[in-house]
């Protein structure tokens, strides 16, 4: 069995002054082998060759003396004094902002005017059926884009005044203007082929053709002879077309 530093061969115990030197040699040398000293932020090895602790001001003979003061109350409260402080004198931690919606840019393009167009307006005497035939030339159309239409009603237009009676057709290829043409409100005929659209890519021409459905309301109707009513005469004619409104001029909507 070793005997205690600094007890005599065959003597009695040592005081508690030499266990305390004994405690603290055996703490030096296992924070030797366990803590890295080149890494301490408060540890300075001044020219005299001596250690000095930059938290609590004080001197140190050598490493190990350094290391047995960190395991101290002292240095321990001076630690966390020092870590308040900095928190208080820190800078507020920005907060993330908050997540904004990415916003679509609006694409821009220097419109050229208005398209070439021919409006065809046909009646079809065996079914009553009204429809018109739309022919768009397109000639400076931007690559691998197509044109593109859409029914708008009266009241989502601001240009003319509302009327229930009419609906409005539009027309959109960049880099042109849109064209609009106004037509009946009647119900749209969605059946093939009477409704139905086409892109020519080699001529640039756009075909739209609309029909509207027909109005059979006068059949559930009774006469005076409690026979049904004779069908209305047909609208007036003008060279084979059905007579409309002629479309507005272009504009935005």
């Amino acid at each position: 069995m070793d005997r205690a530093w600094g007890s005599k061969p065959g003597g009695g115990a040592a005081s508690r002054q030499n266990e305390a030197i004994d405690r603290r040699e055996r703490l030096r040398r296992l924070a030797l082998e366990t803590i890295n000293l080149a890494n301490d932020p408060y540890l300075f090895k001044n020219h005299l060759g001596t250690y000095e602790c930059t938290v609590c001001a004080t001197l140190h003979n050598n490493e190990g003396n350094y290391l047995a003061h960190t395991q101290g109350k002292r240095h321990q409260i001076n630690l966390a004094m020092r870590a308040a402080k900095e928190a208080k004198d820190a800078p507020a931690k920005p907060q993330p902002l908050p997540h904004k919606r990415k916003v679509v840019s609006v694409r821009r393009t220097v419109k050229i005017g208005k398209p070439g167009y021919k409006v065809t307006k046909q009646y079809d005497p065996e079914l009553k059926q009204r429809c018109i035939l739309f022919q768009i030339q397109y000639p400076e159309i931007e690559d691998n884009l197509k044109p593109r239409h859409r029914f708008m009603s009266s009241y989502e237009q601001k240009v003319q005044p509302y009327d229930k009676r009419y609906q409005y057709l539009l027309f959109a290829a960049e880099p042109y203007e849109t064209i609009y043409f106004k037509v009946p409100s009647t119900e749209i005929d969605k059946s093939s082929p009477k409704f139905f659209s086409h892109w020519d890519q080699d001529s640039k021409m756009f075909t739209f053709q609309v029909c509207f459905k027909i109005n059979n309301k006068a059949q559930f109707t009774v006469g005076a002879n409690g026979l049904p009513p004779q069908p209305p005469p047909p609208p007036p004619m003008a060279n084979g077309f059905w007579d409309i409104p002629p479309p507005p001029p272009p504009g935005n909507m």
